[in-house]
Order: C-alpha cells, then sequence, then structure tokens
C-alpha cells in the first residue's frame, strides 16, 4: 500500500540527512509544500533550528511573470522559505528515491483578505473572513486557477495535491483562536460559511433568491445556537434551521460554484503539466462541509481529479462515499495524523491503515514527517513496515 509522508521545504533544506530519514521510514513518496498558509512550525531535528514562523502564506518558489500587473497575485515568502525552496528540496528527496508530488493550499490566505478585504467570504452579519476568499468571485476564482496551475508543477514533481479548493467557511485555527465557545455543529457552521458579497448576493439572485431576505433568514435561524440550544446534526440540521427550499437553493449554488472552479483548476494544471502528472485533492464526501478538505459530490470530483485525500482522523468512513463510485484507476488516500503530540495516533497506524484498505483506500497519507518527534517516527517505519 503506497504511503506518502507529508513535508515542508524548511524540514528538508540544510539538514543534510533529513531526505534519507523520511525515505527511511518506508515512505516511496512525499508530498511537498508548494504553496501554503501562514503557520508556526516545529522542526524537532534541524541542525540550523527548532521553530520556524511562516508569516503570511507564500509561494514557496519564484513566481513566474504571469502575475505581472495582476492586482491578485501570490505573496513571496521571506526567510523562512527563501529562493527556489520547493526545488532545492525536491532535488534532495529524488536524490533519496522518493517519488515527489507539490501540496498546494489555495482558498486559504489571511494575508490575502488583509489587503484586499473585497475577495473575503462574508457572513449574514456582515463580518468578513479574511482567511477565506470567496469563491463565486471572477478575479479570485482566475487567481486561484493560475495559482494551482503554477504551484502545482514545479521541475521534478509527478503530481500534485490540491488543498481548499472549495468553500472555507468560519473554520480557521486563527493566532489565540476564540470561536468554541458555542458549539455550533453541522448546521450552525453552514449558516456561518454562507457568503453574502456581492458575488454571492447576484449568485443567489440568480437562483431566485433575495440576498436580504435570505441573510434575515439565516440570522433568525442562528438564534437558538446563540442561546445555546444544540441542533440537530447533518443536512436535516441545516434544513429545520434554515427551511428545506433555502437550504437546498443555497446548497445548489455552492456545489456548483465550487464543481466549475475544481474543473477549472484541475483542467489548469493538466494543461500546465506533463503527461502521467497526477492531481488529487484533499476533499469530504459532504459536499456542504467546508474547510480545508472541502466538501465534493464523489462521483463528480472522480470524473474530474485523479483522486481524492481524505481526512480519516475522525474515522475512516468518509472513505466509503468514494469508494462506492467503483472508478478504476482512482486514488483514494487515507490521510492519517501520526504526530501524537497534535492527537495522532501512530501507534495504530498498521490497524488504520488495514481497516482503511478494508474500506477502498487504496494509499495512505501520513500528516506530517517534519513535525513528528523520533519516537513517532520510528513507530511509523514499524508500522509501515508490516504493511
Amino acid at each position: 500500500m503506497k504511503a506518502s509522508a507529508f513535508v515542508y521545504p524548511w524540514d528538508v533544506n540544510g539538514d543534510p540527512e533529513a531526505a534519507a530519514r523520511i525515505a527511511a521510514l518506508g515512505v516511496r513518496q512525499v508530498t511537498l509544500a508548494a504553496a501554503y498558509h501562514s503557520t508556526r512550525a516545529l522542526t524537532p531535528r534541524h541542525p540550523r533550528h527548532r521553530i520556524v514562523t511562516a508569516e503570511h502564506a507564500a509561494v514557496l518558489y519564484p513566481a513566474d511573470d504571469r502575475w505581472t500587473g495582476r492586482e491578485l497575485r501570490p505573496y513571496p515568502a521571506g526567510d523562512w522559505a527563501p529562493g527556489d525552496a520547493v526545488g532545492e528540496a525536491a532535488a534532495a528527496l529524488a536524490e533519496a528515491g522518493l517519488e515527489v508530488h507539490t501540496w498546494v493550499v489555495l482558498a486559504h490566505n489571511s494575508r490575502l483578505g488583509a489587503e484586499h478585504p473585497d475577495t473575503s467570504v462574508v457572513n449574514a452579519y456582515g463580518d468578513r473572513y479574511p482567511w477565506a476568499p470567496c469563491i463565486a468571485q471572477p478575479a479570485t476564482r482566475a487567481y486561484l486557477t493560475d495559482l494551482a496551475a503554477e504551484a502545482a508543477v514545479r521541475p521534478g514533481a509527478r503530481g500534485t495535491e490540491l488543498e481548499s479548493l472549495g468553500w472555507y467557511g468560519l473554520q480557521h485555527l486563527h493566532a489565540h483562536d476564540k470561536t468554541g465557545g458555542v458549539g455550533l455543529g453541522d448546521a450552525g457552521q453552514y449558516l456561518m460559511a454562507l457568503c453574502f458579497c456581492p458575488s454571492c448576493r447576484d449568485g443567489y439572485g440568480r437562483h431566485g433568491l433575495d440576498a436580504d431576505e435570505l441573510a434575515a433568514a439565516v440570522r433568525t435561524a442562528l438564534e437558538p445556537v446563540w442561546q445555546g440550544t444544540p441542533s440537530d446534526g447533518g443536512w436535516a440540521g441545516i434544513e429545520k434551521l434554515l427551511g428545506e427550499t433555502l437550504a437546498h437553493t443555497t446548497r445548489t449554488y455552492r456545489d456548483e460554484t465550487a464543481r466549475t472552479l475544481q474543473e477549472q483548476a484541475v483542467a489548469a494544471v493538466r494543461t500546465a503539466a506533463p503527461d502521467g502528472f497526477q492531481v488529487l485533492l484533499h476533499a469530504d464526501p459532504v459536499s456542504y462541509h467546508v474547510g480545508a478538505n472541502p466538501g465534493v459530490d464523489p462521483a463528480h470530483i472522480l470524473s474530474v481529479a485523479d483522486g481524492v485525500v481524505v481526512p480519516c482522523a475522525g474515522g475512516t468512513g468518509t472513505l466509503t462515499p468514494f469508494a462506492r463510485q467503483d472508478r478504476r484507476g482512482a486514488v483514494i488516500a487515507a490521510n492519517f495524523t501520526v504526530v501524537s503530540g497534535m492527537g495522532g495516533s501512530p501507534g495504530t497506524l498498521a490497524a488504520d491503515a488495514a481497516g482503511a484498505r478494508e474500506l477502498g483506500a487504496t494509499e495512505l497519507r501520513l500528516y506530517h514527517a517534519g513535525l513528528a518527534s523520533d519516537d513517532d517516527l520510528e513507530t511509523v517505519r514499524s508500522a509501515l513496515a508490516g504493511l
């Protein structure tokens, strides 16, 4: 069962032992960050540093001239990933015998929202989410499509994994995040993710909804949530709060918007890439879910991309809707966190992998080789040796 480990360029560059150490885990592939959001990352084995602070979302390579004169363009990295950090790391990893695929974060960019606030999702209360570019806006869609193509197809890469290629919502894990005081549940998260920027207001209008009336209905629907009344789970809870007609119409609009962007971005990557280049999306099988693993329709996305990377930290049931599609040759990669300090369970990796395979997983993704302790990495190595 093929396994790939997530890696940042700063885990590898400047550490002459890093590539061989990752290869020794027993993985055949690495998923190497090429465009990434702001983060503060531990580097427990690096000879030069222990903490890397990526101050803002950035591309980790020199952007090309396609961005000349454009208002929305990717930001270069600072000293946390200077020069062609991706190219340098990719070369070292390939020399160690590893297949390199890029890892591209798209609709998640706080600096873009801070400098271009009109690009952000706007909720029913008028609050902007600067970390969440609205994927309905034409300029944002063009930016994300070109970024996907450029960041995915780096020299030496044989494939890519596109993260957050869809709607982003309230979930962010922002600096000192203080949004957990009220349990929103599926229903509250969906309602708080509905966007009311000018593009989305027009989109609702095209689907027969008055945007002002919809925003008022969303605010009314959320009142019991703010009072602490738990909402019903799943789509039924959303229908109960918002009403069936409004719920289904907003979902139709949002699903259509995400699907067409995914089609455009994957097509752009394929146009830029050599033959045989693999394109996967990080995805959730429930289309109204939002975030880094945005909701998709499993049948549709497996007709567009070569496969999906599916979060399994909360269980492997998310694999089943993709496996049911019976798309021959499709990659269904089960993504497990293997960093104990981040809630991962490297000790159960062998059993987790076996269970995922029974549910239709064809590959594994391991988050994250650079962040894990030596003990976690040894546990992973032993688990992979037994698979």
